[in-house]
Formats: structure tokens, sequence, C-alpha cells
């Protein structure tokens, strides 16, 4: 990463289709998003609220949301900064060059990560959150370049039927067909054979191999977000269409839901239906408080957040790994480390450890805000 002056095009919010004015409401949803991203990822202790940790296993919580959300907002956005560089005369073969240039980037950002601090190549998780990322930007950087908005839906239709198909109808050695437990789904059994040693748990990872197809679908519904927003419509017909596309999304994906579960781990395809409808409801709300109603005073912060998203993601996980090396004692005298132990002596003598461990993260998620701010006050934006 390294430091610019102006707003990346990987992050920076689209214009709109003259190029003339920056699509706010995408840097506000962006913002959101990687806001409620540290709030989930940053507990303070080891209990939780329900809505601010992942679902067991088949479910959706607010935690379940905040990954698909990102992957969406990648494909709306790569819509806007790569229509802007071939209005300003570049080939699809320079923007190309570039869009592997930054997948190789974010996807060693995300090993950086996941080795730190010991780098045992034997052992290093390959994929990640920032790997999943990179994969589904190159994929949706080619199905702009090289396709249309028809070409996008249909491939978008054959990843979630297919993958669908896959996990339900081939059985993993040793389990039958249609097995979705995390030692018996057909995933889990690839990363297992190609990933051994290099996973995230012993039998499976919710960023893994066969699962970042329908990821792939996720960034392509967001693809085609960014063509209709580049579209020529009126502001309140843009509206309209993303709050209809997004019913008719959590609709065929709760319908979906009884035969293949909603499952943030296994990204299964009726997962992607109901996250992709709601990053459109979200995403139309946004946009129709921002660019229709002009309501822009309470977006500051996630605006902040919004312009400098990835930076905002790698440090504050970076920095949580750093509080979790710290090694200090508990109150009660069991190993610790520095989060826990800020947490007890800042918020646990006066609440439970519930609450605790909630104030920690919002303390944690203002923080990165303020860091962000000074940033953002700076004109100073993390190219990645």
């Amino acid at each position: 990463m390294r430091h610019v002056s102006r707003m990346p095009e990987a992050a920076a919010a689209a214009s709109s289709p003259s190029g003339s004015q920056r699509l706010l409401s995408l840097d506000v949803f962006r913002g959101l998003t990687i806001a409620g991203m540290i709030l989930v990822n940053s507990p303070g202790n080891d209990t939780a609220y329900r809505q601010l940790d992942h679902s067991a296993w088949n479910g959706l919580t607010f935690t379940d949301l905040v990954f698909p959300f990102f992957v969406f907002i990648v494909g709306v956005s790569l819509v806007f900064a790569f229509t802007k560089r071939q209005d300003r005369g570049e080939s699809k073969g320079d923007i190309f060059l570039q869009a592997i240039k930054r997948t190789a980037v974010i996807f060693g950002l995300g090993l950086v990560l996941n080795g730190f601090p010991l780098y045992h190549l034997s052992s290093i998780r390959i994929l990640g959150v920032l790997q999943r990322i990179a994969l589904c930007y190159l994929a949706a950087s080619i199905f702009f370049l090289w396709s249309n908005a028809a070409a996008e839906a249909a491939a978008a239709a054959v990843l979630l039927v297919g993958y669908a198909w896959l996990m339900t109808h081939v059985a993993a050695p040793g389990f039958t067909a249609g097995d979705l437990s995390k030692e018996g789904n057909l995933a889990a059994f690839i990363d297992r054979l190609f990933l051994s040693g290099h996973m995230y748990r012993p039998v499976y990872d919710p960023e893994g191999l066969l699962s970042t197809l329908p990821a792939i679908a996720t960034a392509l519904l967001g693809n085609l977000t960014g063509r209709w927003l580049r579209g020529a419509w009126m502001k309140t017909k843009k509206t309209a269409g993303m709050l209809q596309a997004g019913a008719i999304l959590l609709l065929v994906g709760w319908k979906w839901s009884f035969w293949f579960p909603v499952n943030k781990a296994l990204w299964t395809s009726s997962y992607v239906l109901v996250t992709g409808g709601l990053a459109l409801v979200l995403l139309s709300l946004c946009y129709w408080l921002i660019e229709v109603k002009g309501w822009r005073s309470w977006s500051k912060a996630f605006q902040i957040f919004g312009v400098n998203a990835i930076a905002a993601y790698f440090l504050h996980v970076f920095f949580l790994k750093v509080q979790n090396l710290r090694r200090l004692p508990r109150l009660d005298g069991t190993p610790g480390n520095l989060r826990i132990y800020l947490t007890e002596h800042l918020f646990q003598p006066w609440m439970s450890p519930v609450n605790a461990s909630l104030c920690y993260a919002v303390a944690y998620t203002l923080l990165w805000l303020a860091v962000l701010g000074v940033l953002y006050r700076r004109k100073i934006f993390i190219k990645v």
C-alpha cells in the first residue's frame, strides 16, 4: 500500500455517468460495511451478543452480512472505476493489467495478516478474507471488461445453480451426497484435499476454494448494480429498481433456503441471494437519502471509513493480532492478553462481561474512525 493525495480508484466512490460528481452514497455504504466489520471483529473478551457473532452453522446474523456486503461493493465500485478509465481512453488490456496487480497486492496483504507474526510457510493459511476479495475482484473485472449485463447475470445464475447442484448431489468420500455438515460437505473435502494444513479450521475453511465460486456471483451482483447506477435513468427510478431487485432476491433466496440453507461458511447460493438482496435494499436507502433527498450530514463518519476501506480492514486486524500477542493475566489469574486486559479494567468493573465486550468493540471502532479521520482531513488516501 502507498499514500496518495488523490482518491484511489479501487476504494473510490463512483462518479455519476458524466464523471463529474462522486457517488457519495456508495462511499457511505462501503463505510457502513467497514464500520460493521470492525465492530463484529473486535469483541473485548470471549462473549458477544448473538448478532455480533457468526451463526454457529446454518442461519444469518448481522455479522454474517458484512463480508458479502463488501464483496458486493467491490463489484459496484469497479464498474465506476473502470468506466472512468475507459472514458479517459485507456485500453481494456491496460485496465486488466492493473487489476491483476491489485489482485496480487490484496491477496498478498491477506497472506501477511494470516502469517503474522511467525510466517511458518508449512502451516500458513493460504486463503482468507482479503484473498477472497482479491479473487472476486479479479473475476468481476474480467466479466465487466469482456462481457455485458446479460452475460454477467447468466454467469451468476450458472455459478449459483451449479454450486448448489455440486453441494447437494456430489458426495465427499466417506459421506453421503447432500451432507452439508462441517466435515461432510464437498467444499470442505476439496479444501482438505488441496489445502490440508493451510486452512482456518482443521476440517474446513470458510473462505475455501469451491465456495469462492458463489462468492464471485456476489461480486457479479455488484457489477450488475453498478451498471444500473451508471445508466441514464432518473434517480428515483434507480432507487426503485434496486429496491425491487433486492426484494426479488430476498424472496428467491428465502425460498431456496428450504433446500439449500443459508450458510455463511459455505457461502451457499441462498446466502448469496439473501445477502445480495439486503445489500441492494441498504444501498438503495443510502442512495435515496443522499443522492435523491440530499440528506448528507449524518453520513460523514461512514464516508471517512469508506474512502480508506482496505487500509481500515488491514490495520484493525493487524493491531488486534498485536493485542492478542501481548500476554497479560485476566482478573481471575488465568492467561489473557492485552485486549481482554483492557476490557476487564476499563469496562467490566461497571457492567456485565457481554456489555463490556461490546463497549470495547465500539471503542475500538471509534479509535479507527479517529485515525482515519486524521488521514481524511489531510487528504491522505491509501491506494492498493
